[in-house]
C-alpha cells in the first residue's frame, strides 16, 4: 500500500530525540528556544512562539487580540474545521466567504463585501501551500474606507487601528510571494507541524509575528510565553536557576507550550527542509506530466510569476463528475493499494456549521472545487516508481468508473 503522507522519521531524527531525552530537558527548554529562533530566521519574521498545535496557538492569538462575543472574523468556507472552531470558542461569529475561481484560496472581493464594523480579523488560508493574495489583502484592510469602519475594543487594537490579517499558514511553510517567505507575508502567521505536514514535530505549531514597527515584538514574545503556560511568568527552564523558584500567574492562561522532544524533530526537519521542498516540487511536476494527456484532469495551480507553493498537497480535480462519482473513483484507487484523500469537506456541509445556519449553496465556487477533488500522495520518500503507480491507478480508476 502506498501511504498518503507518512512522516520522515529516520536515524537523524531518532538521534536528536534521543539526545533530547538524555539531556534531561523533555519539556520546553533550549531546543524549543533554538527552534523558534531558526524559524524566525528562515521566515524572516520579527519573532516566533512555538506551541503544541496550530489550533491552540490560534486560540491564544484570538484571545490576545481581544476577539469576543459580538465580533466577526472572516474566513473561507473552504478550509479545515479548526479555522472556524477557534472563532466559535472565542465567542465570535465566523463569517464565511467563497474562494477564487483560479485557485482554492479566499476571494479578496468576497472579503470586501463581507466586512462590517464588527469585523475584527480576517483569517486567510493558504490551501495546499499556495499563498493567498496577501498584497491585495494587506492593501484592502488599509483602504481608508475599510479602515474607517474598524472599531477598536482595546489598546492593542487601537495601536493597529485596522482589521488584523492572520495567515492560516498550516500548509505553507516555505512558500513565498515576491521572494518573501510565508511567515512574513502579513501581520501574523500560524503554522502547523502536525504529523502529515511538510515540516513536522509530531504535533505542534508556531505563531510568527510581523506586525508594524509600533509593536514591541520582544514584549509580544514575552506575553505569549506567559499566556501559553497558564499565565505563569516563569517557565521550567527559568525556575531551575538557583533560588529562582518563585513565580506569579499574571492572568488565567492556557497550556500549549511546545516541548523539547517536539522541537528536536523540528530542528532536524528545518535543517534539511530545502531538500524536502525540492523533492515535493519534483513530484508535483511528475504528476503534471502524468496527467497531461488526460482531458478530464484539472491539475492544481502551484506557481505563478510572483508566487510559489510549499507543495504540500497535490489537489487533482476530475472534470464533469459528481461528488458520488468522485467517491467511487477514490474507492477504486484505494482498491489498487494507493491512499488518497480529500482536502477538505467544506465547512457548510459539516453538521456543526449546518446547524448554525451556514448553507453550501451560498458558496458555489467552494462546492465547484470540492465535489471533484482528490488529493494525491506527496512526501519526501515517495519514489518515482511509486508516483507512476499513483498516476496509473488514478487514470485506470477514472477510466473504469466513467467508462472511458
Amino acid at each position: 500500500m502506498i501511504p498518503f503522507s507518512p512522516p520522515r522519521i529516520d536515524q537523524r531524527v531518532i538521534d536528536e530525540v534521543t539526545a533530547a531525552l538524555q539531556s534531561g530537558w523533555i519539556t520546553t527548554g533550549p531546543r524549543t528556544k533554538q527552534f523558534e529562533q531558526n524559524i524566525s530566521e528562515y521566515c524572516g519574521c520579527k519573532t516566533t512562539v512555538a506551541v503544541n498545535s496550530w489550533t491552540m496557538g490560534m486560540q491564544v492569538l484570538l484571545k490576545w487580540w481581544g476577539i469576543q462575543e459580538g465580533d466577526e472574523v472572516i474566513l473561507p468556507a473552504y478550509t479545515y474545521c479548526a479555522s472556524a472552531n477557534v472563532i466559535i470558542h472565542s465567542g465570535a461569529t465566523p463569517v464565511m466567504v467563497d474562494i477564487n475561481t483560479t485557485d482554492f484560496n479566499i476571494s479578496i472581493e468576497a472579503i470586501k463585501k463581507a466586512i462590517t464594523p464588527k469585523t475584527k480579523a480576517i483569517i486567510a488560508v493558504d490551501i495546499a501551500g499556495f499563498p493567498c493574495d496577501y498584497d491585495l489583502l494587506n492593501k484592502l484592510v488599509s483602504d481608508p474606507e475599510i479602515q474607517a469602519q474598524f472599531s477598536a475594543r482595546n489598546e492593542i487594537q487601537k495601536m493597529l487601528n485596522r482589521i488584523l490579517v492572520i495567515s492560516d499558514a498550516a500548509h505553507s511553510f516555505g512558500a513565498s510571494v515576491n521572494g518573501v517567505r510565508s511567515g512574513s507575508l502579513t501581520d501574523i502567521s500560524a503554522f502547523s507541524f502536525h504529523a502529515v505536514k511538510n515540516l513536522t514535530t509530531a504535533e505542534g505549531g508556531a505563531l510568527c509575528f510581523n506586525l508594524p514597527s509600533e509593536f514591541d515584538h520582544a514584549e509580544i514574545y514575552k506575553t505569549f510565553c506567559t499566556m501559553i503556560l497558564h499565565g505563569q511568568n516563569k517557565d521550567a527552564l527559568a525556575k531551575t536557576q538557583k533560588g529562582n523558584w518563585r513565580y506569579d500567574v499574571e492572568e488565567p492562561g492556557f497550556k500549549c507550550n511546545m516541548t523539547d522532544l517536539q522541537a528536536a524533530i523540528g530542528l532536524v526537519e528545518l535543517e534539511r527542509y530545502q531538500e524536502n521542498l525540492d523533492r515535493r516540487k519534483e513530484i508535483f511536476e511528475l504528476y503534471d506530466l502524468g496527467f497531461s494527456t488526460s482531458n478530464w484532469a484539472l491539475t492544481p495551480l502551484y506557481k505563478t510569476e510572483n508566487k510559489i507553493s510549499s507543495f504540500h498537497l497535490y489537489q487533482l480535480r476530475i472534470e464533469d463528475i459528481t461528488e458520488q462519482q468522485r467517491d467511487t473513483i477514490m474507492q477504486e484507487i484505494f482498491d489498487r493499494d494507493v491512499s488518497v484523500n480529500v482536502h477538505f469537506l467544506p465547512l457548510p456541509i459539516l453538521t456543526a456549521y449546518k446547524k448554525r445556519g451556514y448553507k453550501m449553496a451560498d458558496y458555489p465556487e467552494t462546492w465547484n472545487k470540492y465535489h471533484n477533488e482528490i488529493s494525491l500522495p506527496v512526501y519526501f520518500n515517495l519514489s518515482n516508481e511509486q508516483v507512476e503507480t499513483v498516476i496509473q491507478s488514478v487514470i485506470q480508476s477514472v477510466n473504469k468508473i466513467l467508462k472511458l
